[in-house]
């Protein structure tokens, strides 16, 4: 094991790009894998020529050998449109990945952080959602391939800490949004900054109504690396995010009005099994992290409609 050296499974990724820049600056060194399905060379870009930077292509379903101290697991698409698009594989990323993650840890000693999602809370029934909250899932449902698939992945990782000792680390990740979200990858800001730099209707899945909590990537990459130190006592799951709820309606006319856009608002019907609340209890990431979102969504919009714009409107 080389305890200085980091294994950022899906780390071309969206959160897996920022935090793979934020251990490097740090002072880690990085091993970046990825299968660039949903992840991006773009967005690693800047760090090739890091020194401690590695990239390889691959894919986490592939057995891992490496000789690393940390393994942050991100490796999984994590917006509908992509989940959706092989669900089987989607399956396959979340079980046999985490398989393969867990047993490199096991093999090498390593610990391991798997992001896992509030979407192990499904559709819920208590609000805010704590960490003892067992769901509402639909097993069998066109998100079933996500939701499952991270239900079944903290069960291996749990069951790997009681069978074999495993050093596991698991954190429920809410809505995240900053600096390296793709344009096109259904998520509901990225989904909206676009349409209202480009003039177009933006469009509303239901009634606007259903709530979303929204924390900006600084603050999620905080939580991160807080988590991964803590002791080994501490194996989560902890919830990281923020608790500013707030209507998608809310977040269409917040959006607007940063942009200037002259957007309309077209409503459409809702998405099967689309959750209708979604907040995050941040009660045990307060007291063993030390976590408090730093970053108001204002000041975050502010920067992911820079990024948006510059990347890939002008």
């Amino acid at each position: 094991m080389d305890s200085k050296k980091v294994l950022v499974t899906g780390g071309a990724g969206f959160i897996g790009s920022n935090l793979c820049k934020k251990l490097l600056d740090d002072g880690r060194e990085v091993i970046c894998l990825d299968n660039l399905f949903s992840g991006s060379l773009k967005n690693i870009e800047s760090l090739l020529a890091s020194p401690g930077f590695t990239f390889i292509e691959a894919d986490v379903t592939s057995p891992l050998d490496f000789a690393v101290g940390e393994i942050y697991n991100l490796a999984c698409p994590a917006s509908p449109i992509h989940y959706q698009y092989d669900p089987v594989k989607t399956v396959q990323t979340n079980v046999i990945g985490m398989i393969n993650v867990l047993e490199l840890a096991r093999q090498s000693g390593a610990r391991v952080l798997q992001a896992s999602t509030s979407e192990i809370y499904g559709d819920p029934e208590v609000h805010p959602q704590p960490e003892n909250y067992w769901g509402k899932v639909n097993p069998i449902g066109i998100r079933s391939c996500y939701d499952e698939g991270k239900r079944c992945a903290e069960t291996l990782c749990f069951d790997y800490h009681r069978e074999y000792g495993t050093d596991i680390k698991v954190v429920r990740i809410f809505n995240t949004y900053g600096p390296m979200m793709k344009p096109d990858d259904g998520r509901v800001i990225s989904n909206f900054i676009m349409q209202a730099l480009k003039g177009q209707d933006i469009t509303i899945y239901g009634s606007g109504s259903q709530t979303r909590s929204f924390c900006y990537i600084d603050d999620l990459l905080d939580g991160l690396v807080k988590m991964m130190a803590t002791e080994p006592d501490i194996t989560g799951p902890i919830n990281l995010g923020n608790d500013m709820e707030m209507t998608i309606l809310q977040l269409a006319e917040k959006i607007i009005t940063l942009t200037g856009s002259a957007s309309r608002l077209v409503f459409k019907d809702l998405p099967g099994d689309d959750p209708l609340r979604r907040k995050p209890d941040l009660t045990l990431a307060r007291k063993l992290l030390d976590f408090a979102p730093q970053t108001d969504l204002e000041t975050g919009l502010k920067a992911t409609i820079a990024y948006l714009k510059t990347a890939f409107i002008t």
